[in-house]
């Protein structure tokens, strides 16, 4: 399945996630580990100036002390979808020449299967979400990739409303169409027309995104 280009976060300085985007990655990882009945599940972004893939947020196994490992670049199958920008799908890792077993051994948690998929952003894959050791269902495969890679589409949405409400200029909004390109409500607008056509597992998690999404623009503040 083809993932959408959706703009992501540009370079950070510190290379480190914001709480709220944490927030926003978490809310993804957590959906994914659910709906697929997983041991774990994470996202990794990679270090713009080193190509490192940095665990940004991770459910399930290793939790509590991955997000912040980082990994060299093309490291496992992660680095191979990173730079491949395809996702993934391997039901027996013990015959995977692409498994970096060493790498998984240093987590803590040595998975036998693994699904993964690129973030993209325009055309580059600035970072993977994986999936390990998801349970037995009646989904084929295809089916499983396309709604991996539906989750990959709904982090980078994720994230680029949170970049986009964090970018807007503090002036009130006014009344009338607002200019393409830039602007926060035509992708929340696109998103809504969307949503009338999608199906229930796509309504279901986008409709949770969102609300992290709405989270995120409230400064974190219950809504009134």
């Amino acid at each position: 399945m083809p993932l959408q280009n959706y703009s992501l976060p540009d370079t950070r300085t510190d290379q480190t996630a914001s709480l709220t985007e944490r927030q926003l990655l978490y809310s993804v990882v957590e959906i994914a580990r659910n709906v697929f009945g997983a041991a774990a599940s994470s996202i990794f972004l990679i270090d713009d100036d080193t190509g490192e893939l940095v665990f940004e947020a991770v459910a399930g196994e290793g939790d509590a002390h991955l997000p912040g490992t980082r990994f060299p670049a093309g490291t496992g199958i992660a680095g191979w979808v990173a730079t491949s920008g395809q996702p993934m799908y391997v039901d027996d890792l013990s015959g995977s020449t692409r498994f970096a077993r060493d790498a998984a051994a240093s987590t803590g948690y040595v998975p036998d299967k693994l699904m993964a998929a690129p973030l993209i952003r325009g055309e580059d894959c600035i970072g993977v979400l994986e999936v390990l050791d998801a349970s037995q269902t009646s989904r084929s495969e295809l089916t499983d990739l396309d709604l991996l890679g539906l989750l990959a589409i709904q982090a980078a949405i994720s994230l680029e409303i949170f970049i986009r409400a964090h970018r807007r200029p503090t002036v009130p909004r006014q009344a009338g169409p607002h200019p393409a390109g830039d602007d926060p409500y035509l992708l929340v607008a696109r998103i809504g027309d969307g949503l009338s056509t999608a199906g229930p597992a796509a309504v279901t998690l986008a409709t949770t995104l969102l609300k992290a999404a709405a989270d995120v623009v409230a400064g974190g503040r219950p809504p009134a």
